[in-house]
């Protein structure tokens, strides 16, 4: 009968041994392939196993970052498709005028349904206004429509773009310049960064 075996442990995988490595023949081979101390086999099986842990950890780790990158992925996509679907709504609404981007537009809806946009706000109408006030929105330079609750915000990211620009603009300048490469300026170039510039 056959000794119960601990089947908690992983099992290892040990480097088979030789008595002739390389087709030499050894001259003792139990002197070169010693048998170890039992409990050191058990000890090698939980470091195997405590491994096989940490892999599974660091694996299902990286997994929930990627599927919070996705569910983020996944928010910005239906927010782009909600947008592109205002704006083409937009877009078809009725107008007598030439849409001019920068402009801001005030949506109404007919009693018929027809949504139409004029340049006249609710508060120029008074209490005149014929019909039905749904929002204002600010048509943008890449045709797109803003909210007149976000035109701030995007002004500030518009701002926060330009500024990026601008920075990226004074590096190239700056470095032209140090390096002469630059038409824009007569000021003369230091003969180290010339020579630097010439290799």
């Amino acid at each position: 009968m056959e000794a119960p075996t601990d089947t908690s442990l992983t099992a290892v995988a040990l480097v088979e041994s030789s008595s002739r490595p390389m087709g030499v023949q050894l001259v003792n081979s139990r002197m070169t392939n010693k048998t170890s101390d039992p409990m050191d086999l058990v000890e090698l099986a939980k470091q195997v196993q405590k491994a096989d842990e940490f892999t599974r950890a660091t694996a299902g780790s990286k997994l929930i970052v990627i599927a919070d990158q996705i569910k983020y992925l996944q928010e910005q996509a239906r927010k782009v498709l909600e947008e592109a679907k205002r704006n083409a709504m937009l877009h078809h609404a009725a107008c007598n005028l030439v849409k001019k981007p920068g402009t801001m537009y005030y949506l109404y809806e007919r009693e018929s349904g027809q949504k139409y946009f004029s340049i006249l706000s609710p508060q120029e109408w008074g209490a005149s206004c014929p019909h039905v006030f749904i929002g204002a929105f600010k048509l943008e330079y890449d045709m797109s429509w803003t909210p007149v609750e976000e035109v701030e915000k995007r002004g500030e990211e518009f701002a926060l773009i330009d500024k990026i620009l601008n920075a990226k603009n004074a590096i190239t300048d700056s470095t032209a310049l140090m390096f002469g490469n630059s038409s824009k300026s007569n000021t003369p170039v230091p003969a180290v960064l010339k020579d630097i510039s010439e290799k």
